[in-house]
């Protein structure tokens, strides 16, 4: 079955797509940036760069970060954060909704050949 995959522009310079919203995700889920993107395979400095890029982009923090120490490090998202995964995946789910049909009909035209 054909599937979709939604990137979203939202300045010349900046986009998010499944991969960054997948980081917030793991990152909400863990507490952590490094255990998120140990669980997506992906380097630390990767992962603290794309965060970066996801706080310019939208101006505030994505994520807030806490140092390691005695109490420990860790991050969390911020209601920025929050709302931008949530925002993405309603605008996903909208688009998925929209597009089933001509899916549908995109593979009965793979199965016909």
């Amino acid at each position: 079955m054909p599937s979709l995959s939604l990137r979203i522009n939202l300045d010349p310079d900046g986009r998010i797509g499944p991969g960054k919203i997948e980081l917030l995700e793991h990152i909400a889920a863990f507490g952590s940036i490094s255990a998120a993107a140990r669980r997506m395979d992906m380097s630390y400095k990767h992962a603290w760069d794309l965060v970066e890029e996801m706080n310019v982009l939208f101006g505030k923090p994505v994520v807030a970060a806490q140092t390691g120490g005695k109490k420990g490090g860790g991050a969390q998202l911020t209601a920025v954060g929050l709302a931008v995964v949530a925002r993405f995946r309603a605008i996903e789910r909208a688009a998925l909704a929209a597009a089933a049909p001509h899916m549908t009909a995109l593979q009965a035209e793979i199965d016909a050949a």
